[in-house]
């Protein structure tokens, strides 16, 4: 087991996050199994890149002086993999919301979706989903969204390194995305959708790699497992 004094000079937990989980969920078990092994009154734990509820894969968690690497991890690039349903929308380009509208598919051939996901690659701009946690005027927007009020969003540069679709099972189209800071798969769904004269939401997503740290090595963390697991 390592010391007390590791964990507050700083640790590095690479987690699987589940689904339905939120990312402070697992930075409050995290902190909760620390201070329970360690009889620790308190530690820094934070993560370092929100993953969604409806989002699995890799979420890294950082103790102590650690705490302090988070926005330089945050900066690397993402790769996640996913699914989205053409032909139908949801409120929050997910599935925490019903589907919302439809709209018609027969013409969308996998031609057609290749070609379109080069119009990704780059830097392009996106819009934030009206469900999210950006804030405008101190207010986060999926609170904002629950209240009923509509806000002007404005849209941020951001980096697609790779798009490439891996299946395709109409309506149902398989991905996997390399991206920059900032990104939200979410809308990239959704664009997505709209590209293909449609509509799509992100029906499965996974985080597979930040940076140079992978959700393999969370699968088989000893120290992931003692303290997230228990």
């Amino acid at each position: 087991m390592i010391s007390v004094e590791e964990i507050l000079e700083g640790k590095v937990f690479l987690i699987d996050k589940p689904l339905d989980w939120t990312s402070f969920d697992v930075v409050n078990k995290i902190r909760w199994n620390i201070r329970k092994a360690y009889n620790l009154k308190k530690i820094k734990v934070g993560h370092a890149g929100t993953l969604d509820p409806k989002a699995t894969g890799l979420l890294i968690i950082c103790t102590g002086k650690f705490t302090k690497r988070i926005d330089e991890i945050q900066a690397e690039s993402k790769v996640y993999t996913g699914t989205i349903k053409l032909g139908v929308t949801t409120p929050t380009y997910d599935t925490e919301s019903e589907e919302d509208q439809v709209y018609p598919t027969a013409h969308i051939t996998e031609e057609l979706i290749h070609q379109t996901t080069e119009k990704f690659i780059g830097e392009i701009d996106q819009f934030p989903p009206a469900h999210s946690a950006v804030k405008v005027d101190g207010k986060r927007l999926y609170e904002l969204a629950r209240a009923g009020k509509e806000v002007e969003l404005k849209p941020r540069q951001i980096k697609i390194y790779d798009f490439k679709i891996t299946k395709i099972e109409m309506p149902f189209v398989e991905f996997e995305v390399h991206c920059g800071k900032g990104t939200y798969i979410r809308s990239l769904a959704n664009d997505f959708g709209k590209a293909l004269d449609s509509g799509g939401y992100l029906t499965e997503l996974r985080r597979t790699k930040i940076g140079e740290f992978s959700v393999e090595n969370a699968e088989n963390g000893a120290l992931e497992k003692k303290f997230f697991e228990e």
